[in-house]
């Protein structure tokens, strides 16, 4: 039951019993009885005004509620002349306008927070309160390469090697983490409370261009100042030796072959230096058509002869139709021979390399059941003369690093859990 309809009852029965009573006690006397009813209309006026009083501010308040329920904070009330109405309007304004203000001052705030997350250069990861993705950034999609439709999902269920090893991190803990190809990321995992309870967010910042482009100085500047010194030294040195055995062999002198083997010696250390050299005077890519199809096919059949030495199998896997990609062909013939070089050299005796290319994504795959590499080895593998090889000096995989970088490509090289081991190039 209302309180309209409680009020108006009251009003009713107690003006009823009133009646009832001024009928019995003075009906003799008129007078009294006129005076006694005029009464009532009076009291029955004076309750209709009260009862106004009472429900108008209880239907501006109804009318408030309505409209702060629908977010209306727009609708403002007049005063009505009423000081105690008046005093209720005037608090309900001013809350609305409050309200209003602060409303907006958060929506700008939102609005300005979204558009400094989207534009931001680094990537940013929030969570839910189960770990789910919620949201993303764009920088974010692009290093970790997350479709945007996919989110909603747990990070371990990402094939991302990121991804998941910030699974692993702790709340405010930062860690530099890398992935299976030259990417190096520094992550932060951090927090922040929403609705009483902690929600993670993730901060990942590239640090790979920074991080070779200081090696490449470095080494660079190490590899000129070495060949500098050895060229100087080993010119000068080559041609005293050459004289000297020269004198020896017309004398026919035991000495004679001892300086020969000393002057090859020589010659293999400027051979040694060359190499290294190589990979900090290497020119700008000069881009051309090129099928990958028929490049890699003919490196395979170049590197066939040597890989049946072994008894190791080239099992070529080309797209049936040409593949055109603008690149230096002579530059990706180097890296192409290095890779399955290096395959063969893993393998070492009976076993398969598989040469594979494919139009969607355009890529180069070139994967062998050797050895494989090692968990220790696998965030190594293309620190600049790194090696695995027992004498290398890892100028092939920094060769072929530097190309590739030049080339703008993706490149990554793994084992996988079939036991293959991958190099992948994509354009």
């Amino acid at each position: 039951m209302s309180l309209k309809i409680k009020y108006g009852l009251l009003i009713f029965i107690l003006h009823a019993i009133i009646a009832y009573l001024a009928y019995e006690l003075l009906e003799e006397k008129k007078l009294y009885f006129i005076l006694a009813e005029v009464g009532i209309i009076i009291s029955l006026v004076l309750s209709y005004q009260l009862y106004r009083s009472f429900i108008r501010p209880l239907q501006f308040m109804y009318s408030g509620v309505d409209a702060i329920r629908d977010k209306d904070f727009n609708i403002k009330f007049v005063e009505t002349g009423s000081k105690e109405m008046d005093k209720l309007i005037n608090v309900y304004n001013e809350m609305i306008d409050n309200i209003r203000i602060e409303r907006t001052q958060v929506q700008e705030q939102h609005y300005f927070l979204l558009k400094l997350i989207n534009a931001s250069p680094a990537g940013i990861i929030i969570l839910d309160f189960d770990d789910k993705i919620t949201d993303i950034n764009p920088k974010a999609i692009d290093i970790l390469q997350i479709p945007k439709d996919h989110l909603n999902k747990p990070l371990i269920d990402f094939n991302n090697p990121i991804l998941h090893q910030i699974g692993q991190m702790k709340i405010d803990t930062s860690e530099i983490l890398s992935n299976d190809g030259l990417g190096k990321y520094k992550c932060q995992m951090s927090h922040f409370i929403h609705k009483g309870f902690n929600r993670k967010f993730i901060l990942i910042q590239e640090l790979s261009r920074e991080i070779l482009e200081a090696e490449k100085r470095a080494y660079g500047k190490i590899i000129r100042m070495m060949a500098h010194e050895v060229n100087n030294s080993i010119g000068a040195i080559n041609s005293i030796l050459n004289t000297m055995a020269d004198f020896y062999k017309e004398e026919e002198s035991e000495w004679a072959e001892p300086l020969d083997i000393a002057i090859e010696r020589n010659n293999r250390m400027n051979i040694f230096m060359a190499n290294f050299a190589k990979v900090v005077r290497l020119p700008k890519p000069h881009k051309e058509k090129t099928d990958i199809n028929l490049l890699l096919s003919n490196i395979g059949k170049l590197m066939t002869e040597q890989a049946k030495t072994q008894n190791i199998v080239l099992d070529f896997q080309i797209h049936p139709s040409p593949i055109y990609v603008l690149l230096d062909p002579q530059q990706l013939e180097q890296v192409l021979v290095n890779i399955i070089k290096n395959s063969i050299e893993s393998i070492e005796q009976n076993g398969t390399i598989q040469l594979l290319t494919s139009p969607t994504p355009v890529s180069i795959v070139i994967r062998d059941n050797g050895p494989g590499i090692s968990s220790e080895d696998s965030n190594k593998i293309f620190t600049p003369f790194f090696s695995t090889k027992k004498d290398g000096q890892g100028v092939g995989l920094t060769l072929i690093r530097e190309v590739l970088m030049n080339h703008e490509t993706a490149f990554s090289l793994k084992t996988l859990g079939d036991g293959w081991t991958e190099f992948r190039i994509e354009f």
